[in-house]
């Protein structure tokens, strides 16, 4: 068998800013006896990428699976990644948004007459979804900025409630998508309030083409239910360590990813809803539009209530 070359111990000391004991020592077994897990079992060295399977003869990994490949990427992203992007994210869509609030401002429409969009069921779905979304979205990020933080108690609680809100989120968002996938279904005339952006550009009340939900919304459905199951099967996979290191490396760069564009479109969803549109977070509420703004903002839709009028 090949002689291994062995560097120096991995240091697992700074993991205890946010992992507990027993976290850490998952980590130092993970993918053990795996061909690819890099990491003796029974101790904490290193190897130089060589396999320590039944089957590998201590010879050296390489390509996707070696130390050359996807550790390699990993490492990098991880390291030097994915932190820095997730702040760019939040500063610049907040920027941009601040910027749009400010140059093109809300819209404001009549709401002395109102039409009810929404159910109980709806509304309580929606919220039973939404906050422990948001919750996951805000431990994320402060699991990512754990060691800016200080790390600690507060950082190791996040990770505790960021696990637990993902078993709620996946049951009302489960609820949430078999009631709300039909309507989020992308029609023809979604192409053309991609267009003109929505009418957001402007606040004159000229009619978009949208149904009950607009083009945006869509995406953001189907971004937040499918995305967001994906990023609860990863973020399990993470926390129990299923799978071996690449696997988990994979993993932890899907999360990620991923990770940019649901926090760019959860800051998106919650600007529009609260500034965009002035009263617009009211009928996720209530249940209720302003006939104006359901006419002009959701036109096609509100011919399909008129019409069961």
């Amino acid at each position: 068998m090949a002689k291994n070359t062995f560097h120096t111990p991995i240091d697992f000391d700074t993991n205890e800013k946010i992992y507990g004991t027993h976290q850490i020592e998952a980590i130092k077994n993970w993918g053990i006896n795996s061909p690819t897990s890099g990491v003796v079992s029974g101790s904490v060295m290193q190897m130089d990428g060589v396999g320590i399977g039944a089957f590998d003869d201590g010879k050296k990994i390489t390509g996707i699976r070696g130390i050359a490949g996807l550790g390699e990427a990993f490492m990098i992203l991880q390291g030097k990644f994915f932190a820095p992007i997730f702040l760019g994210v939040v500063v610049l869509v907040i920027v941009a948004f601040f910027g749009h609030y400010k140059i093109v401002g809300k819209k404001r429409f009549n709401h002395g007459k109102k039409l009810k969009v929404f159910s109980t069921y709806n509304i309580i779905t929606h919220w039973g979804a939404a906050i422990p979304f948001i919750i996951i979205c805000l431990t994320g990020l402060m699991m990512v900025f754990g060691d800016k933080l200080g790390g600690g108690t507060p950082i190791r609680l996040a990770k505790n409630i960021h696990f637990l809100a993902t078993f709620v989120f996946i049951v009302f968002g489960v609820l949430m998508f078999l009631m709300w996938f039909k309507p989020a279904l992308f029609k023809l005339y979604d192409i053309g309030w991609l267009k003109i952006m929505g009418g957001y550009l402007s606040t004159s009340k000229t009619p978009v083409p949208a149904g009950k939900f607009n083009a945006g919304q869509k995406m953001w459905f189907w971004l937040a239910t499918l995305g967001g199951f994906v990023m609860a099967g990863t973020g399990l996979i993470m926390h129990f360590f299923y799978g071996d290191i690449n696997f988990l490396r994979l993993t932890a760069i899907i999360h990620n990813v991923l990770g940019f564009g649901i926090v760019a479109m959860l800051i998106t969803h919650i600007y529009m809803a609260v500034f965009a549109i002035e009263g617009a977070i009211e009928s996720i509420l209530n249940g209720h539009m302003g006939e104006e703004e359901l006419a002009i903002m959701h036109g096609f839709y509100y011919k399909e209530l008129n019409a069961n009028r």
